[in-house]
């Protein structure tokens, strides 16, 4: 099914504070539905009266709700973050292309999120887990700028209950962590992950991306079993406007989620 181009009504039925400057809002629709998404697919948020911006899907809520977690970064994410409960957001969507995480059954299952990028591999994380033993083994490294940057930390014991190894690292420590410190690549050699049957979806800025598919490389895990997902200045999400286009790609319908052997070519990155 195509995606509408005109905004549905949903309503903002709870909200959760991440961080000092991220929120996590429960959608529920006021009008029809959107169509179902998959996993790393992106909604076009509408602040009414003032614009809208792309936002990756966090999860999928009871009676077609929707789970999108917001970084409060210009005038259109400060409303959507400040947005009560009981708000009206227009929706549109889902765009762009997903994780395929049913693509790696059979192997070892990488996520490595960097900040906000855990958002996006929120929901894939928990359908591998709702997946019970495809993956031969589901291995979860996030990174954050402090302890407080962490968002959904209240969830990870849960992931780690349900199967996941979790390990998180942070560029600097606050009093009481008593986790790893450092960049999430350092966590990279802990994971005892086989190469060769390891299937890594990374999402973050893309420096940290670059760096870690880079050690994957290293390590020994196919280029073409790398998917990373890439921001770019979307604003149709229909393929119209350009504003995303990386090289060939517009990102909003080609991406966001893409293999890194094509994201490489695009970014003239000289490890491949």
């Amino acid at each position: 099914m195509t995606a509408p181009v005109r905004p549905a009504r949903y309503r903002v039925a709870e909200r959760q504070d991440e961080t000092r400057d991220t929120v996590t809002l429960g959608l529920l629709p006021v009008d029809p539905p959107i169509p179902a998404h998959q996993p790393g697919q992106f909604t076009m948020l509408y602040a009414p009266g003032i614009g809208e911006v792309p936002i990756s899907i966090s999860g999928t809520g009871p009676g077609a709700g929707l789970v999108q977690t917001i970084r409060a970064v210009g005038a259109v994410t400060r409303a959507l973050c400040a947005a009560g409960e009981g708000q009206m957001i227009g929706v549109r969507g889902p765009y762009g292309t997903h994780w395929d995480v049913g693509g790696a059954s059979g192997t070892d299952l990488l996520i490595v999120a960097g900040g906000i990028g855990l958002a996006p591999l929120r929901e894939a994380l928990l359908a591998a887990i709702g997946e019970g033993d495809r993956h031969r083994r589901i291995v979860v490294l996030i990174g954050a700028r402090s302890p407080r940057d962490l968002v959904f930390a209240r969830e990870l014991d849960g992931w780690r209950r349900d199967g996941a190894e979790v390990e998180v690292t942070v560029d600097q420590a606050a009093a009481g962590w008593t986790g790893h410190v450092g960049v999430v690549t350092q966590l990279l050699g802990r994971t005892g992950i086989d190469p060769a049957r390891t299937t890594a979806l990374l999402c973050g800025p893309e420096v940290m991306m670059r760096v870690t598919a880079r050690e994957l490389l290293t390590l020994g895990v196919p280029a073409t079993r790398i998917r990373v997902s890439l921001e770019r200045n979307m604003r149709c999400g229909v393929a119209e406007c350009g504003h995303c286009q990386l090289g060939p790609l517009l990102l909003c319908r080609d991406g966001p989620v893409i293999s890194y052997t094509m994201a490489a070519s695009l970014l003239a990155i000289k490890e491949l």
